[in-house]
């Protein structure tokens, strides 16, 4: 570990460290006490991530990790034991994010820009977008991993002419799902949250919080696998979805995907153009 590094936490802790850790990882002090801590990532990541975990615990919906230490090169929480969580975990999880979702904003986006993975995430809107999701959406989201994958070499024949469809089309795809702002979680995967094994609460980690369509944050739920029924019948019990959801949930997942091809390579290349293209022939 870091020595400067290892004063800092020291220093936020009031306890000497007793386990050499590097990157991410579960810490130990002499008093036998455990943190989590995570560094060696892009510099802003580790701020935009507690100022998002600090948006989420602020709603008083959903607990996150405590944030004990941050700065660019490190981020210090409460390690969360986890555990399985079962049908009255998932319902409970249901509830709870149909109420978050209801956290609403004047404006699409987000005070500052932030990461989606290792990749930026940008959340500051400009002129219509601030109003007009299916601008910001494009924009912000979709364009810009586009424009990512062109740089990366990974834009093909067919995701350019795909995508160049898309654009043409994305107005008429997002008509009829018009809601005010709400707070998204934004990367909400099987591997964003835990169940405390304690006492059994449902903790939201890794975010990347921006305030958008509530479709968004469910669509990625289902993008690996989807989490149990229990938990989207107690959302749609709490918070009903608008008619036509399941057509637009792939250009939600698109989002994803394509920040996944600019962060893990072509394998993610085949599901995109699938996706683009089923939009792009409708």
């Amino acid at each position: 570990m870091n020595t400067n590094l290892k004063t800092v936490l020291e220093t936020a802790i009031g306890d000497p460290i007793t386990s050499a850790v590097s990157g991410t990882g579960k810490i130990r002090t002499k008093s036998g006490a455990e943190y989590f801590l995570k560094s060696g990532a892009p510099s802003e990541s580790y701020v935009c991530e507690a100022e998002g975990l600090k948006e989420l615990s602020e709603t008083g919906i959903f607990r996150t990790p405590k944030v004990l230490s941050v700065g660019t090169d490190h981020l210090l929480t409460e390690y969360v034991p986890n555990s399985a969580g079962g049908n009255d975990f998932f319902e409970d999880f249901g509830r709870r994010l149909a109420r978050l979702h209801r956290r609403r904003t004047a404006y699409f986006g987000f005070r500052r820009n932030n990461y989606i993975g290792l990749n930026p995430q940008i959340n500051l809107p400009h002129g219509a977008e601030r109003s007009n999701w299916t601008a910001f959406y494009l924009n912000k989201r979709l364009r810009y991993q586009y424009e990512l994958a062109e740089r990366n070499g990974y834009a093909t024949t067919g995701l350019r002419r795909n995508f160049a469809r898309l654009e043409s089309k994305i107005a008429d795809i997002l008509q009829g799902c018009e809601e005010p702002p709400c707070l998204l979680h934004g990367d909400l995967w099987a591997g964003n949250f835990l169940c405390d094994a304690v006492s059994g609460e449902v903790v939201l980690i890794d975010p990347a919080v921006y305030y958008g369509h509530r479709e968004a944050d469910l669509a990625m739920t289902r993008l690996f696998g989807g989490f149990p029924p229990a938990f989207y019948r107690a959302y749609e019990q709490e918070y009903p979805l608008k008619p036509r959801w399941e057509y637009r949930e792939g250009i939600y997942r698109l989002y994803h995907l394509l920040n996944h091809l600019n962060l893990f390579g072509s394998s993610y290349l085949p599901e995109a153009n699938r996706i683009l293209e089923k939009y792009a022939s409708d």
